[in-house]
Parts: structure tokens; C-alpha cells; sequence
């Protein structure tokens, strides 16, 4: 690998960052080609069922492609589905080389496009910003590999680890950069996850505010396009159906409550019907559901209760705390239920980030292990 080879890639992947609001269930795909260490095509993949990013890079490209180099941020797709495998794209294009970030974890693909490239005499190198490759595409990754989407919990709290007043008053903790930095999470999530308790206090619809993401117009209209799916875990159907979430379009509705939700399916919702046997939703349940729909990262925005019920079953894979300046007391309601009674019971999360965000904080922290 050379520098150029590095150079190259992070262009691709900067490319493949624009696909962040559009491409679920796809990955977000990069891929530029360079011939005499000139870039003569790039693109991007868009939405699913629309030209990859490879084919996007050739049509720019044109005949300048044979003997030049492409560079993608994952492997070239070898099988036929809603659109031709890029492999064979690169090869009738006439490239001599292909660099890839990493290897495509879809079991239809996991390494036959870098051999199909390989048996024609292509050169093929793999591995190049493979990290970062991995971190764009992480819930797409988890997906093909474990049935199960990449779940990030969103907690707004103070310095002192509160959430809410007792009343259950919460808004606004943070300030509106934080609020926008939501925004977006929501944006690129493939599905918003909230419960019963978080709708009813907070009249919360879980949509996504446009002209709160600070996106270009681009972006903006693509995030539009393909808002993230609506989905509300209401074990005994609490939630009336003129809440304002409902009101706010077509959800899903995870319940407990078998052959209950006839007004909710009249209403235009989806149900599902997920028990454990105790009257809850089974969450992991709910969580292969939503993979089996091409669900690639779910953004779980719910009370202490419910995502201590999702961190109590170690299904986070991933916490995004806000942390405002400001105390809210020792009455107030704590940042989750997680019942503890000595130190050895402690989770441990590993701090990936810590930066401010206008004039809170924001901390991505992982479980440990």
C-alpha cells in the first residue's frame, strides 16, 4: 500500500459519508478512479435500488477507466440483485486494479467479488482505512453478521445524571446544537425506537425536523425521501390513538397485547406481536424483527425504564449522552433503571468520544467487551 492508496480512500470514503440519510438497508458505498494520479470518476451510492457508487465513478470515468486504478470503500457486489454486480462493471470498464477498505460481510457477496476480479488478472488490495470503513458502515456490518441492528441509546441528562423532574417534566434539557445533533441521529438512523412512557409525558412524535439538521439541500431532500421508520414498544396499548405520535403518520407498534390492536391496524399502523411471556414485548425479539426488514441502526430515544430494560439484556451496542450544565436535584429521575446492589455488578462502557456540543457536552461511550 502506498500513501496515494490512503489519499484515495479517504476521498472515497468522504464520498461514501453523503449516503448517511439515504441508502438503508444498502451500505453507504464510496468509490473514486484515479489513472496517472489524476481522479477521473467518483460517486457515490445514493438509495437502494439505484446505481452503486462504482457504477456512478464509471459512468464518469467513461473509457478513461481501462488500466486505471478504483478505489472503494467496500468489495465490489458479485451477485444480481436489484441492480448488476459492480465486479462485473469493473471488469467490462477495464480496470487494472481495485483497492477496497474491507471485505462485504453479506453472505453473498464475503470475498466472491475480490476473487471474480482476481480471476481475470486484476490486481486487488484490501484493508486501506479499513477502520474507518467499518465505523460508517457499523450497523450494516452487525447485521449481516449477528441478524440483529447496531443500537444506539440517545440520553439527554445533567451534570448530575438526572433526566427528568419527578413530575417527569424534561424538556428542554439541552440546548438546540444538541438538539440538532438529534436531529440527526434520527436522520440516519434506519428506525426510531421509543416507548409507551416517552410518548405519553412528553407528547412525542419522533420525527424528523428538517430545518433543524443543518444539512445542504442535498442531503436534506434525501433525508426527507426516506425517513427512519416510527416504532413505539406499548405492551398494553396505552397510547391513544390520537396521541401525537400517532397523528404524525403511519408507525409500527410493538405490543404484548395478542389480538388487541384491531383500531391501531384500522388506523393505518402496523402491529407486531412480541410477547415474552410475562406480558412485556420481547425486546431482543423486536430487535431481529426490525433486522429482518433491513433495519441497519436503530436509535432507541426512550425513558430510564425502557432503556434500562435494554441495557439490563445487554442489547446497546452504543450510549450518545448529552450532558447540559445545570443540576436538576436529587429528586429528579435518574439517567436509567439499572438496579445494582454492589460494585463488582457495575457496567463498565469505554468513552469513544467526548466533545462539546454548543454549550453541552456529548459522550459516545461503549459496553466494555
Amino acid at each position: 500500500m502506498t500513501a496515494a492508496d490512503h489519499v484515495w480512500m479517504a476521498r472515497a470514503l468522504q464520498l461514501a459519508r453523503k449516503g448517511l440519510y439515504s441508502t438503508h438497508p444498502n451500505p453507504r458505498v464510496g468509490c473514486v478512479i484515479v489513472k496517472n494520479s489524476e481522479l477521473i470518476g467518483e460517486g457515490w451510492h445514493v438509495r437502494a435500488g439505484e446505481p452503486h457508487a462504482e457504477v456512478h465513478a464509471l459512468r464518469q470515468a467513461g473509457e478513461r477507466a481501462r488500466g486505471a486504478t478504483a478505489y472503494v470503500t467496500l468489495e465490489p457486489c458479485s451477485h444480481h440483485g436489484r441492480t448488476p454486480p459492480c465486479a462485473e462493471a469493473l471488469v467490462t470498464a477495464g480496470v487494472s486494479r481495485v483497492v477496497a477498505a474491507m471485505q462485504d460481510p453479506n453472505p453473498q457477496v464475503a470475498g466472491r467479488g475480490l476473487e471474480r476480479l482476481r480471476s481475470v488478472g486484476i490486481e486487488v488490495a484490501s484493508g486501506v482505512l479499513e477502520s474507518e470503513a467499518r465505523a460508517l458502515n457499523v450497523g450494516f456490518i452487525k447485521r449481516m453478521e449477528t441478524g440483529l441492528p447496531y443500537l444506539r441509546a440517545k440520553l439527554a441528562m445533567s451534570l448530575d445524571g438526572r433526566t427528568a423532574m419527578a413530575s417527569g417534566e424534561s424538556q428542554w434539557i439541552t440546548g438546540p446544537a444538541a438538539r440538532a445533533e438529534v436531529q440527526r441521529l434520527r436522520g440516519q438512523s434506519s428506525v426510531v425506537l421509543t416507548g409507551a412512557d416517552t410518548v405519553l409525558m412528553d407528547n412525542a412524535r419522533l420525527t424528523v425536523r428538517t430545518a433543524e439538521l443543518g444539512l445542504d439541500d442535498e442531503l436534506s431532500a434525501l433525508a426527507m425521501q426516506r425517513p427512519p421508520l416510527r416504532v413505539l414498544i406499548d405492551g398494553q396499548l396505552r397510547v391513544p390513538l390520537d396521541a401525537p405520535f400517532f397523528q404524525a403518520g403511519p408507525a409500527l407498534v410493538a405490543t404484548a397485547a395478542i389480538g388487541r390492536a384491531v383500531l391501531h391496524r384500522a388506523a393505518g399502523h402496523e402491529v407486531v406481536e412480541l410477547t415474552n411471556g410475562d406480558g412485556r414485548v420481547d425486546l431482543h425479539g423486536l430487535l431481529r424483527e426490525l433486522a429482518s426488514r433491513g433495519a441497519n441502526e436503530v436509535l432507541l430515544e426512550a425513558g430510564p425504564r425502557l432503556v434500562g430494560a435494554f441495557a439490563t439484556r445487554s442489547l446497546i451496542d452504543e450510549y450518545q449522552i448529552f450532558v447540559a450544565a445545570k443540576f436538576l436535584g436529587s429528586s429528579a429521575r435518574p439517567l436509567l433503571e439499572l438496579p445494582l446492589d454492589r460494585m463488582s455488578e457495575a457496567r463498565e462502557l469505554r468513552i469513544i468520544d467526548i466533545r462539546a456540543i454548543g454549550d453541552d457536552w456529548r459522550i459516545i461511550a461503549r459496553p466494555s467487551g
